[in-house]
């Protein structure tokens, strides 16, 4: 029987903070840069993702940073944990990555750290990841999501091929958090106020009136409103699960590790329900 291959840590990129700025009341941007991003590379995906390390305080990591190395020399409690963000953009002639964060207040930890973070300051993090691209040989696009899901929806809409038919709907806390985005494609914004997160979003799309021809989907956010949007879709709309990107970035009451954790399950057990509702 053949040995299996050592699972080797990823490398890290390593980046420098060129510049931050607040875009609206609870929604933070950091652009990166610097030479170890000269390796860094994304493809035509527009939900890219990249995973930030962040360390305990107090705990220094050996140079060059190595996570094989941390895991293999310290405590687990004292191994960088990982915050996953969209790209909002990548520039690689200037090779400048821009990331933008939801905050909270002090809620969470890469919301605080992004509106604390100076220029200068190193950054580590894995990625890309990614798999969503809007298909142009889709008759219709249908994007759904919440704040969390605004970086990614907001890349598609630039990149969508001219002449797309699109019904974008972004849920967020209210009009102060709407966005300028480069594109030409109409927004439709749902301010929540003091609904429940994902209500007002199921409403507006459960209201369209569904275009005739092949969707292609990307519905993103928390994962209670993910729920709903993907059984509308799946289970009472009939569309093909190759059609649709659908995932919950986020859950209440959750934080991202516990999240990740009991991703898959909710995941699979989504899948069944729904099947069985089929």
């Amino acid at each position: 029987m053949a040995e299996r291959p050592v699972r080797r840590a990823p490398k890290p990129h390593s980046a420098r903070v060129v510049r931050t700025e607040r875009l609206t009341p609870h929604m933070q941007r950091v652009v990166l840069g610097g030479e170890g991003l000269a390796d860094f590379s994304t493809g035509t995906s527009t939900d890219h993702y990249v995973k930030l390390l962040f360390g305990p305080e107090g705990v220094t990591y050996p140079e060059p940073f190595d996570v094989a190395r941390i895991r293999e020399e310290f405590p687990r409690e004292q191994w960088p944990v990982t915050r996953t963000y969209t790209v909002r953009a990548w520039d690689p002639e200037l090779r400048e990555l821009t990331l933008d964060f939801v905050i909270h207040g002090d809620e969470g930890l890469a919301g605080p750290w992004a509106t604390r973070v100076q220029a200068g300051e190193v950054v580590r993090f894995l990625g890309p990841g990614g798999a969503y691209a809007p298909d142009p040989e889709a008759d219709w696009h249908l994007l759904a999501g919440d704040e969390s899901a605004l970086p990614a929806i907001a890349a598609t809409l630039e990149a969508m091929p001219d002449g797309a038919e699109v019904y974008a709907f972004v849920e967020v806390e209210g009009p102060d958090e709407e966005q300028k985005i480069a594109s030409d494609l109409e927004i439709v914004w749902l301010h929540r106020g003091d609904r429940p997160i994902g209500e007002a979003l199921v409403e507006a799309v459960r209201a369209l009136e569904f275009p005739e021809g092949r969707v292609h989907a990307f519905v993103h956010g928390e994962a209670g409103f993910v729920k709903e949007l993907r059984r509308l879709l799946r289970v009472e709309r009939q569309f093909p699960r190759e059609d649709l990107s659908i995932s919950g970035y986020w859950r209440l009451g959750h934080n991202e590790d516990g999240w990740q954790a009991a991703k898959r399950q909710w995941n699979a057990e989504v899948e069944a329900e729904q099947d069985r509702s089929a």
